[in-house]
């Protein structure tokens, strides 16, 4: 058993210290994730919902074409947040600089009404994640933006109606930004966790002081690297980072 802690421990540091979208496999108390490690210093990332002409993107390959159309391609992607049946952001959502959805304060049904929920926030060169009353007062300046919820780190504390002995367990993903605004850590279980467990992982091992819940069961993730690309119906909005397409 200690073995395999030391194991573990040995790949959480690797993954954690890795530059740009290096996307690992790891475990931590006895639950199996990938992690997406994205160095905003050094990366393109970015949030989509549709092709400019009211097309959902939807699929990570449809718009991994769409790229490639223009000379680029996914590094990796998942799904960044909750969306109606149409596909459209229940909450604020901001993609290169033209907001689409409004902020969104009020507590509702729902994890996305847990409050406190949140807003990820990006810009070049650096990420956010903000506390939605938060967001709304400071109203920093995003490239892309979108809310989704409930936060799963608030200022280095577990969102306060998370459980330990809780038994409502999904697969989940999410994203957890350091302080410095310079690491994005995208993260998806791949076993059902709780709430609890999923939001330990920022906060302990990841260290990151505030991280937000995307989603649960749709929870999907593209990693090349990983030989990975997970299918289903479609999406709403799509996060991921924008390399040059290969020859």
């Amino acid at each position: 058993m200690r073995r395999l802690l030391l194991a573990a421990a040995i790949l959480m540091s690797s993954a954690i210290a890795a530059p740009a979208s290096d996307c690992r496999d790891l475990e931590y108390q006895g639950n199996d994730y990938t992690l997406c490690a994205v160095d905003l210093t050094q990366e393109d990332v970015r949030l989509f919902l549709n092709d400019g002409e009211g097309n959902i993107w939807g699929q990570f390959r449809k718009l991994d074409n769409g790229l490639k159309a223009k000379g680029m391609q996914l590094g990796f992607a998942m799904n960044a947040g909750m969306y109606h049946p149409n596909r459209a952001p229940v909450g604020h959502y901001v993609e290169n600089g033209k907001e689409e959805m409004r902020v969104i304060p009020n507590a509702g049904p729902g994890n996305f009404g847990m409050l406190p929920n949140g807003v990820l926030c990006l810009n070049d060169g650096s990420a956010q994640v903000y506390e939605t009353l938060r967001y709304a007062e400071e109203k920093p300046t995003c490239r892309d933006a979108n809310q989704s919820g409930p936060m799963l780190v608030i200022n280095g504390e577990l969102h306060p109606r998370f459980l330990k002995d809780s038994d409502s367990r999904y697969i989940r993903n999410g994203v957890g930004t350091t302080e410095d605004g310079k690491t994005a850590y995208f993260v998806i279980s791949n076993n059902t966790v709780t709430f609890h467990e999923f939001s330990s992982l920022f906060r302990d091992a990841l260290k990151t002081p505030n991280a937000l819940y995307f989603d649960g069961n749709i929870s999907r993730l593209y990693a090349p690297e990983l030989n990975r690309h997970d299918g289903g119906f479609p999406m709403g909005p799509i996060v991921g980072t924008v390399v040059p397409a290969d020859d």
